[in-house]
């Protein structure tokens, strides 16, 4: 493939990137906004809590499935694809399985029945989508990203009317139990549909096994920490805070992870396939190559990130009522907080694509170990504000481990980083000063 037509396709998939997740986060904050007039701010706590278990699940379990099709030589062979949904699907029991076996001790360590029959039925969602059409990989491996973004936000239009109509006439956390079982259900059977005539079928082929567990095997070691790292937060507050502040902190974090979940997305389905085709480049080549574009997408994402810490109470507190006012404050900080992180995943696809997850791995080793000590230690010393001063400092260790190891493998960023956080500094701290002469005053009065 030529580098024009890689261009091009890179332009586009970024492009379809931020039109699907933009569309997507609107469609979630407009149903957000009608299910919390609707719903008990612990109903949210509780059911995040059980998406954290799943997910964790998930992520422990891990082997690379989606990466190797996108990475792989014969990532558009039949026998490699079938291999891989035959694998997916024995997977989507297991994790099932687990869900069965740990839902009673999980709902004992927190202390709330409700857990013990929501993470077994929320749990199902697994073998639901293991059933889901390898077709959903071949789209992002070939960077065709328009027809996948149109086929997302269907599946998350019908699950929201799901849980907006369910909470309408029956406001209990059935809702959101059920906006999630027919979101899979609703996947698994229209991803068969994505290209016709290309049908998964059962197979097992020892090369293709073998590949996907060499390549997957630092994927599994990878996302696992990355769980631990990125949902500590949640996993620590949910012992310590009632579910109702967690409900209100999960409010707060849906917004200030915005930014980052749009990196996040080009980052995955942009940058990682791109980089993958590119990695026989001489090594400054391919960097600078990273480097231009990269720039571009900071210098977007600089000046909305300012306005988000900037003026992210008002957001708060014009959209939500006076139950969710806590997350005024919660926001602008955990906001900040992410700047490390937007930096990372604007470069760290490239060590996935040179075969170089090690480095996520220990950055999110030491992001883990940083939660696990000192986030209790904040919120014994300082209560809640301390708590989330902590969540929102916790990608620093993270940020330190994957730049080491971008300078080791000749890609480094630093110069690039320090530009842009500048930038950012600058920004926000003009936003400051026009809120003190304007007299809207600074989010501390609202802690």
């Amino acid at each position: 493939m030529s580098s024009l037509t890689l261009k091009k396709l890179a332009i586009r998939g970024t492009v379809w990137t931020l039109i699907g997740y933009g569309s997507s986060q609107c469609l979630r904050l407009g149903a957000n906004l009608c299910l919390t007039h609707l719903l008990a701010p612990e109903m949210f706590g509780l059911m995040a809590l059980v998406n954290i278990f799943i997910l964790g699940l998930i992520l422990f379990s891990d082997i690379g499935i989606a990466p190797s099709i996108i990475q792989h030589d014969r990532g558009d062979e039949p026998d490699f694809l079938n291999s891989a949904w035959t694998l997916q699907i024995i997977r989507g029991f297991l994790l099932w399985l687990c869900c069965l076996l740990l839902a009673f001790p999980v709902a004992r360590f927190y202390g709330e029945p409700q857990l013990s029959w929501l993470i077994p039925i929320v749990g199902f969602t697994t073998v639901i989508s293991g059933f889901n059409s390898t077709a959903l990989f071949t789209f992002q491996r070939r960077i065709n990203l328009g027809k996948l973004t149109l086929f997302e936000l269907g599946i998350q239009s019908c699950s929201l009317c799901v849980m907006l109509t369910w909470a309408w006439f029956h406001r209990s956390i059935w809702a959101l139990v059920a906006g999630n079982l027919v979101s899979e259900s609703l996947k698994m059977i229209l991803s068969h549909r994505l290209i016709p005539g290309s049908n998964n079928r059962l197979a097992w082929e020892q090369k293709a096994i073998a590949d996907i567990f060499a390549f997957g095997k630092w994927i599994f070691v990878s996302t696992a920490i990355t769980f631990l790292a990125a949902q500590s937060d949640r996993l620590i507050l949910g012992k310590l805070l009632t579910f109702q502040l967690l409900g209100i902190y999960n409010v707060a974090l849906i917004f200030a992870e915005l930014p980052k979940m749009v990196m996040m997305k080009i980052g995955n389905q942009v940058i990682f396939p791109v980089i993958s085709r590119q990695v026989s480049l001489p090594r400054s080549e391919l960097r600078q190559k990273i480097l231009h574009k990269r720039m571009l997408i900071l210098l977007v994402a600089t000046p909305l990130l300012a306005i988000l810490v900037g003026f992210g109470d008002f957001l708060i507190l014009g959209l939500y009522d006076r139950r969710y006012e806590d997350a005024a404050w919660m926001l602008p900080i955990l906001a900040l907080g992410i700047w490390p992180n937007l930096l990372i995943a604007t470069m760290s696809p490239a060590l996935l694509a040179i075969g170089q997850p090690l480095y996520a791995a220990w950055g999110n080793f030491f992001k883990f170990c940083y939660m696990a000590i000192v986030l209790p230690l904040g919120f014994s010393l300082w209560g809640v504000p301390g708590a989330v001063i902590v969540v929102a400092c916790n990608d620093f260790p993270f940020y330190l481990v994957v730049t080491y190891g971008l300078w080791r493998e000749r890609l480094t960023a630093i110069a690039q980083d320090v530009q842009t956080t500048l930038l950012l500094i600058g920004l926000i701290t003009f936003i400051l000063i026009g809120r003190h002469f304007s007299g809207l005053g600074f989010q501390t009065h609202l802690i």
